[in-house]
């Protein structure tokens, strides 16, 4: 299981599907189950987060259901703070590998999101909020991590989509020496070519 960081526009999802097609695991999103939920709309147009205990029954029963099936996974934007961190580690720390945070310039991010068009990302105030809850979260969920002896690595997220691609299959490998590409060609598939899409 590998844990995938990075603030908004990072290109978190795009790559959490690019590598869930790569390697034959699940793509496991907090935005996206949380936006397909439709139940917190008000909350994310506020630029507000989920209550910690909904996005932990969220997220667990999926992990648990990819387990039962027999998925390795990646979670994409979860645990999203110390709290949630906590109950990661505690109920699943045997099958942890490692967490990657991926890093892209807040400048660029901003051309990203406004590309992106979804509702949550218009208002510039909102976004910011976004930003500084995930920088206040992240140094106590990594120190947890590696406190609890996973490894957490930092991959540059700037460059066309298949050149992080190639950069985060490298860090995954490094993190998970088992872990094996099944799909060959990072351009196949129906993987984005832009992190504006």
């Amino acid at each position: 299981m590998i844990i995938l960081f990075g603030l908004a526009g990072s290109g978190k999802g795009t790559q959490g599907k690019a590598l869930s097609e790569i390697f034959g695991w699940r793509w496991m999103s907090n935005g996206e189950a949380i936006r397909q939920s439709k139940k917190y709309d008000d909350i994310i147009n506020r630029g507000e987060l989920i209550p910690d205990d909904d996005v932990i029954h969220l997220m667990s029963e999926q992990i648990d259901k990819a387990e039962a099936e027999g998925f390795d996974m990646i979670l994409d934007g979860y645990p999203r703070n110390e709290y949630q961190a906590e109950y990661v580690v505690s109920h699943y720390l045997g099958k942890l590998d490692g967490g990657i945070i991926l890093e892209v310039p807040k400048e660029e991010l901003y051309k990203r999101l406004a590309l992106r068009g979804r509702d949550d990302d218009k208002e510039k105030e909102s976004i910011d909020r976004r930003f500084a809850i995930f920088e206040q979260n992240i140094c106590s969920i990594v120190a947890l991590l590696e406190s609890n002896n996973i490894p957490v690595e930092r991959v540059n997220g700037v460059g066309t989509v298949e050149e992080v691609t190639e950069r985060l299959i490298s860090v995954i490998k490094k993190i998970n020496p088992s872990a094996t590409p099944q799909l060959k060609d990072v351009n196949g598939g129906e993987i984005e070519k832009s992190y504006g899409e």
